[in-house]
């Protein structure tokens, strides 16, 4: 029993180097040059922001790099791989876990970039990265396990971007999430923040099991 274990506790690490080869490094390159790009803006072109537009190149520069997340899941081999004995669950974790290094020193880079004269409070802004960041991750785990499409990351690209666009609009005014630095509601907002990640963190896990049907099917 305990060879089985060790066994089956291996084939995470023996995994690591065929998915670091199937990541999708040039689009995460992609996405995080051009969110530095934005958040370096005002020390590129020697503005001075005011408060609420930094807060925007921030919110500008999670968009960005949560749109290079969504190509995460995104796996050439995909039906290759829907054999092997480790869960697909295991295989995303394990992917999301090789870039989480990278792209927790991408946003620092991101907050340093930014003026630190009008920078707002970096948790409240962060918080926020994190639940855009795990959204564009659970869409990506939704549409993988509603499809059999092996790159699905444009698809979850332009969702990522069309809800950019409508919630702000749609949102209840009482559930107001894009509040400025200096608003007396920012720490209500950020509960909220919270809650929003922590949900859609959730859904993104539940959606990693491959449905019963179609893994019989195989």
């Amino acid at each position: 029993m305990r060879g089985v274990t060790a066994a089956r506790g291996a084939v995470p690490v023996d995994l690591v180097r065929p998915l670091w080869r199937t990541l999708p490094w040039r689009a995460l390159a992609a996405a995080g040059t051009l969110g530095l790009l934005v958040a370096a803006f005002p020390l590129v072109t020697g503005v001075e922001p005011a408060p609420w537009q930094t807060l925007l190149l921030l919110r500008g520069s999670a968009l960005t790099g949560a749109l290079g997340l969504a190509f995460l899941l995104d796996d050439p081999a995909r039906h290759l791989t829907a054999t092997v004995p480790t869960p697909r669950p295991v295989r995303q974790a394990l992917r999301v876990a090789l870039v989480a290094p990278f792209a927790a020193l991408w946003w620092a880079a991101v907050l340093l970039l930014t003026p630190s004269a009008s920078r707002p409070p970096a948790g409240g802004v962060t918080l926020e990265a994190l639940a855009v960041g795990a959204l564009s991750l659970a869409a990506a785990a939704l549409a993988v396990r509603l499809s059999d499409e092996a790159r699905p990351g444009p698809f979850v690209a332009a969702f990522l971007l069309l809800a950019a666009v409508l919630v702000p609009l749609l949102a209840p005014e009482g559930w107001a999430l894009f509040v400025q630095a200096d608003d007396a509601r920012w720490s209500a907002a950020h509960d909220r923040w919270a809650v929003l990640a922590v949900a859609v963190a959730a859904a993104g896990a539940a959606c990693g099991p491959e449905p019963l049907g179609r893994r019989a099917g195989r």
